[in-house]
């Protein structure tokens, strides 16, 4: 099989979250199936194509949304179409995350920016079998209150989970916390014996995040890692998401520290 073959799907709805993101939902000809974690390649007839972890359930594969960040020429271009377009979908790619490994477990997520939309999908299946976990606690920081994406289902999660925001940047209408996600940790009590924790966010966010939660006593192998960074044919041709001897594209995204805390320039 052509590994670059892609399955045409079409752009059904398109969803504003903030001044340079939005949510495309995109109905493949036939259903997608992926894990939590593991991402396609979204293709821009004519343009090219980029790596997006959907932030859609899994067990809804026939109809996918990938939230983007208007970053460059590529999402220019598709931040550009309209409702009706027509673009391609390939993957799934990499390895996800293991439910399995969360079952009996209480499971914190600690998300920075736009890696909200993979800790979407992540939680969608937390939810989907709720009765296997216990707490689910997510820290989620942005730079300013424009900045958080899926607003108009926050008040929703809240009741679903323990669920906390803070901003980098306040503006007048602001009356939540104020400051880096980490100082978020500090505000609730965990039983280390029993959580998992999950960082997702930018790189220097996911530094911080991590140094944070081993100070806070989590062992390297309780943290779970999705560092979607410098991806781009999605199977390793490239060569540009290499940490040492890994390819997050195959490898990863999914790691945990313990696998990766002893390399150099990880958060690079």
């Amino acid at each position: 099989m052509n590994p670059y073959a892609s399955v045409k799907a079409k752009i059904e709805k398109i969803i504003p979250e903030t001044s340079g993101i939005k949510t495309f939902v995109v109905r493949p000809e036939k259903p997608f199936s992926f894990k939590c974690g593991q991402f396609a390649e979204l293709l821009v007839p004519g343009v090219g194509e980029g790596p997006f972890a959907p932030s859609s359930p899994y067990y809804q594969p026939e109809l996918l949304e990938f939230t983007i960040q208007n970053a460059g020429y590529m999402t220019s271009r598709l931040h550009a179409m309209k409702e009706g377009d027509a673009v391609g979908v390939r993957g799934p790619y990499g390895n996800g995350f293991s439910l399995e490994q969360f079952h009996g477990h209480d499971v914190l997520l600690v998300i920075g920016g736009v890696g909200f939309p993979p800790a979407r999908a992540l939680l969608h299946g937390l939810l989907h079998d709720r009765n296997k976990f216990g707490r689910v606690i997510m820290c989620y920081g942005a730079r300013s209150p424009e900045d958080i994406v899926y607003k108009y289902q926050i008040d929703d999660l809240k009741k679903k989970i323990e669920f906390s925001v803070t901003v980098d940047k306040a503006n007048g209408s602001w009356n939540g916390n104020v400051g880096v996600v980490t100082t978020l940790i500090d505000k609730i009590k965990l039983d280390l014996a029993k959580t998992m924790a999950v960082v997702i966010g930018p790189p220097i966010m996911m530094k911080f995040g991590t140094l944070k939660l081993m100070e806070t006593g989590f062992k390297p192998d309780k943290i779970i890692l999705s560092m979607e960074r410098k991806m781009y044919c999605g199977i390793g041709q490239c060569r540009h998401c290499m940490i040492d001897h890994y390819f997050i594209c195959k490898d990863g995204p999914v790691f945990s520290y313990a696998q990766l805390q002893d390399l150099q320039d990880i958060w690079e």
